[in-house]
């Protein structure tokens, strides 16, 4: 890690920093375990899939995806158009990490939830 001076301020600079903070939110998360597990999936399916996320949000979050190549988005010429979303073969390999963070929190859930009651009450 490194770090550089600008107007007056440290900031750190972090290599994966950029990387993480792209796909590292339950939004991304979701979609990512929801094209893992349906392989192929159209806009309208993965809102309905997941219903609490805008389609503001989902659309932005799917073209950051797209744009890290950790999943494809196919375009069919028909009316009105055809989109679907899919894994590609490096999004495939974060689904195991996901799978681990996911399988950690639920693990630890009660400790943390109790912990953060105690703390607030103290």
């Amino acid at each position: 890690m490194r770090k550089i001076e600008a107007q007056n301020q440290l900031i750190e600079i972090c290599p994966i920093r950029n990387v993480i903070a792209r796909f590292g939110n339950k939004w991304s998360f979701l979609i990512i375990l929801t094209l893992h597990e349906h392989k192929v999936v159209r806009f309208s399916e993965l809102a309905r899939m997941i219903p609490d996320i805008s389609s503001r949000v989902l659309s932005s979050r799917l073209q950051t995806l797209e744009a890290d190549d950790l999943i494809t988005r196919t375009v069919y010429p028909t009316v009105p158009p055809k989109v679907e979303y899919s894994l590609t073969p490096i999004g495939e390999t974060l689904v195991p990490i996901i799978l681990d963070l996911t399988n950690w929190a639920i693990e630890h859930r009660s400790h943390i939830i109790k912990h953060r009651q105690d703390f607030a009450a103290s």
